[in-house]
């Protein structure tokens, strides 16, 4: 019978600098632990230290270095990667120790650091040395996490141009040496060819992203005319669940950060004419790295385009509103701040009359639900249709008896009040978006 292989352990490491308040650095380091959980590690420990900035060499000082190295098994000095050379009867005694080790898994050592700040290569190389573990900062986790959960193959895509341009800086020689390389390429060390060949895949990349991009331009450009709502929020806040209530889908729903990554379009239910699309969008998260907002473009671009945007916080988190901030942070980065918005407080079914008394005296216009509430499902259905209907104009068409193959098209992009016929053809009064209405006149007029 094949055994598991263990479960990898970790240590978390935070520095609390002078403008993080102790509640916020508490919640980070429950996020990072959160996200370290996603990846399939399991923490054993946190060491945490207060200090001026992140800017050391070796981030932390010399008495708590000593602290994580004593968990991790290390030395505490940055000394050389390479391991001291050993006797053949250490070799047999360490091999022994190994066997009841693994026997009664006692004396396991955790194998990652995981820091909760974005570290330089140096930073990383030193606490390296001096824990005698691999070392992960907070975009190394949020980058790996994405690359497993990446479906679709633009999100695939994106995901690797941004965990290589993460790798790149990071790539070092090798212990052993990287000596130079014979034939093509002739003079460059092993770094420098790893270096090159990263650089040529990201071209490649992003000739092959241009061109899914492309498409889903495309289909987006399909579905101006219509009525769409994204969903937007920290990841984790319940979109995927409140995407499945409002249309009926069979969209993945985890109790996982960025169990959600790639965009989910689908028709609002009961349906209504004209009919309402729904999107779920990527959540997004503290320190967000730039490359994989970057890279996300055309995901997000859904929340740009859309005609109303939902952000969707988990109330029930006690750091709810500096999760709503990054959100809106991130949006006015792509420049979607503009579009139209409403604040939607979910998993109100874990907040008790106090809390909820409290959140409707500071967000009076908020929208208090649980996704898991069909009546409250129902009342957020009404509020986009009565949002969409405060948009929408009557008016009349015309369609003449030789298009009426145009039939179909009409009550798709609009609501049809009244219908008659004459010798021309049917007289339709319509009611919808004012876009979609000159788009079907200008189908009949053509």
């Amino acid at each position: 019978m094949e055994t598991k292989p263990p479960i990898p352990l970790a240590v978390l490491v935070g520095i609390q600098t002078p403008d993080v308040t102790d509640v916020a650095h508490e919640a980070s380091l429950e996020e990072l632990g959160r996200l370290v959980k996603t990846l399939g590690y399991e923490v054993v420990g946190t060491v945490s230290q207060k200090r001026d900035g992140t800017g050391a060499g070796l981030l932390l000082g010399a008495g708590k270095l000593a602290e994580l190295a004593a968990l991790t098994g290390g030395t505490g000095v940055v000394g050389s990667m390479a391991p001291p050379p050993k006797s053949k009867a250490r070799q047999r005694f360490e091999g022994a120790a190994d066997v009841v080790d693994s026997a009664t898994n006692a004396a396991r050592k955790p194998e990652f650091v995981i820091v909760d700040h974005e570290l330089s290569p140096s930073q990383i190389r030193n606490l390296e040395r001096a824990t005698g573990a691999q070392v992960l900062d907070r975009t190394g986790v949020i980058v790996e996490i994405f690359h497993r959960h990446a479906n679709t193959r633009e999100a695939r895509l994106q995901v690797e141009m941004a965990r290589l341009k993460y790798v790149a800086p990071r790539l070092r020689e090798s212990s052993a040496g990287g000596g130079r390389q014979q034939g093509p390429g002739a003079g460059e060390s092993a770094l420098a060819l790893d270096r090159r060949k990263i650089r040529d895949r990201i071209s490649e990349l992003k000739d092959q992203l241009e061109a899914v991009q492309r498409d889903s331009d495309q289909r987006r450009t399909a579905r101006r005319d219509q009525l769409r709502v994204a969903l937007v929020g920290y990841t984790n806040a319940g979109k995927s669940s409140l995407m499945r209530a409002l249309t009926g889908s069979q969209v993945l729903v985890e109790d996982k950060l960025f169990a959600t990554l790639d965009t989910t379009v689908r028709i609002m239910q009961p349906e209504t004419r004209p009919r309402v699309l729904v999107s779920d969008t990527v959540g997004f998260i503290k320190q967000l790295p730039h490359d994989l907002v970057a890279s996300f473009r055309s995901t997000l671009a859904e929340a740009l385009e859309a005609s109303l945007l939902l952000f969707v916080v988990d109330a029930s988190d006690p750091t709810y509103e500096a999760q709503l901030e990054v959100s809106r942070s991130v949006l006015r980065e792509i420049g979607a701040d503009a579009v139209p918005s409403r604040l939607i407080l979910n998993k109100m079914d874990r907040v008790d009359a106090a809390g909820r008394a409290a959140l409707r005296e500071k967000h009076p216009d908020a929208i208090l639900l649980s996704a898991h509430a069909p009546e409250d499902v129902s009342a957020l259905r009404d509020t986009i249709i009565a949002f969409f209907e405060a948009m929408m104009v009557e008016d009349v068409l015309v369609l003449p008896y030789a298009k009426q193959g145009l039939i179909g098209e009409v009550y798709e992009s609009a609501r049809v009040l009244s219908e008659e016929h004459n010798e021309t053809g049917r007289i339709l009064k319509v009611r919808g978006l004012p876009g979609a209405i000159a788009r079907l006149q200008r189908s009949l007029a053509a």
